[in-house]
């Protein structure tokens, strides 16, 4: 394939530190779904919102004007926050420990 004669990373998002720590949060989030026996509207939800986070960084990054990035940057803002919420709810109704939500929310 035409690829193999490119770098491993060949696209500029991939070199950012919000997108490898977007990234990291994602897997850490996973294995937290994968842990925790949760009702599934939950971990759908909790794991689409992460996965939205550096998924619109990727897409913003690949925008030429800066308004088109800002919103794809916004939107990956909101999923952060949604993600934040959704684990506040869960420790609220102690569904998780105060640990694992300090854990993944700081």
């Amino acid at each position: 394939m035409f690829l193999n004669h490119y770098p491993v990373t060949i696209f500029d998002f991939q070199q950012l530190d919000v997108y490898k720590k977007a990234k990291g949060f994602h897997i850490e989030i996973q294995q937290f779904i994968s842990l925790n026996s949760l009702h599934r509207s939950i971990t759908d939800q909790l794991y689409r919102a992460s996965l939205s986070i550096p998924i619109n960084i990727a897409e913003g990054s690949g925008r030429f004007s800066k308004s088109d990035r800002r919103n794809f940057f916004i939107i990956a803002r909101s999923s952060i926050f949604e993600t934040i919420a959704i684990l506040d709810i869960l420790h609220y109704s102690n569904d998780i420990t105060e640990q694992q939500f300090n854990s993944l929310s700081n």
